[in-house]
């Protein structure tokens, strides 16, 4: 890491840059006038920022890739409540500029530890069925390879490269935790749940350096290529060890994966009718919320206040507690 890098988490307004950063979702638009705009998002292992350069041309849009590493000359703006950069260049990046640990949030010891975590809790299962299921993910090295670089997501939460197994991994915790308090629950069918639910992010994403969706991402999303990519599973299993599977059992882990997001307005297919059901898309959802208000807040340009700038999409301001002493 460069001493003199400023991340983007401690960019302040009217601040002069000059630096590198991971570009992507660039698009060339027209402003009011008609007048051509280069809108783009600039990373770090911090978080991003809007950068916008103003009478942009064509050679500007095709000076880098999405996935690039770029040098921005520019300042930055409050606008609105939020920070953003007004670029005056930009050009894609020399080799001898980039050091990659500033784009990395998790380092790759952090990512052994979490996978060798996860397969100590899914290796405790007594379970036959889901036994024979999750040593069959766990032993699928692409699968596992890609489980451990692909984030859970595109912005909302754990979206970096780690942030799917960093995520899986913190449900499982929470599973362990919350089926001893109530016994009513499957532990085992819940786990298998958490490690399929969004499983399939590993190909309804592309997470080389920037992250996109894929054609299947679009065209298909993670519900349906999950149920997929566990049917695969499941033919495969019974065909090397020529032992059935239960109907019942599958029924249920598919309806883990189309149930999880909780309400048909927020991409469910069903809603959660079991108690396994319902537990997954809880648990998931506050893991979730409380990534994605953590780094709201962390990203606030409004260092001088206790609130953060009103966030339209969710109806509200969130207001930051002081650190614990």
């Amino acid at each position: 890491m460069s001493d003199t890098r400023r991340f983007v988490s401690q960019l302040s307004h009217n601040e002069s840059v000059s630096q590198v950063f991971l570009a992507s979702d660039k698009q060339l638009r027209p402003n009011r006038n008609g007048n051509l705009y280069l809108q783009v998002d600039l990373s770090d292992r911090s978080g991003s920022v809007n950068a916008r350069m103003w009478n942009a041309t064509d050679n500007d849009y095709q000076a880098f890739s999405n996935g690039d590493y770029v040098h921005i000359e520019g300042a930055t703006q409050l606008f609105q409540g939020n920070m953003q950069l007004i670029a005056n260049s930009i050009r894609k990046a020399r080799p001898d500029e980039v050091d990659e640990s500033d784009y990395v949030t998790l380092q790759s010891a952090e990512v052994e530890q979490m996978r060798s975590r996860l397969i100590e809790i899914l290796g405790g299962i007594k379970s036959t069925p889901l036994a024979r299921l999750a040593k069959a993910f766990l032993s699928d090295e692409p699968f596992m390879e890609k489980f451990c670089r692909a984030p859970a997501g595109m912005k909302n939460h754990h979206a970096y490269r780690g942030g799917l197994l960093e995520h899986v991994l913190s449900l499982m915790e929470l599973v362990l935790l919350v089926s001893s308090r109530y016994p009513q629950l499957d532990q085992e069918k819940l786990l298998m749940g958490v490690l399929l639910h969004d499983a399939a992010k590993i190909d309804e994403l592309t997470y080389e350096r920037d992250i996109a969706y894929s054609d299947a991402g679009q065209l298909l999303g993670h519900m349906v290529l999950g149920v997929t990519m566990l049917d695969d599973k499941v033919r495969q299993i019974v065909s090397q060890d020529g032992q059935p599977f239960p109907e019942r059992l599958l029924l249920e882990l598919k309806h883990l994966i189309i149930s999880h997001h909780g309400e048909y307005a927020y991409g469910s297919s069903k809603l959660p009718m079991t108690l396994e059901a319902i537990t997954l898309h809880l648990l998931d959802n506050l893991d979730a919320k409380l990534a994605n208000f953590t780094q709201l807040m962390t990203d606030c340009p409004n260092s001088d206040s206790n609130w953060t700038q009103y966030f339209s999409q969710m109806g509200r301001k969130l207001f930051k507690a002081e650190e614990k002493q």
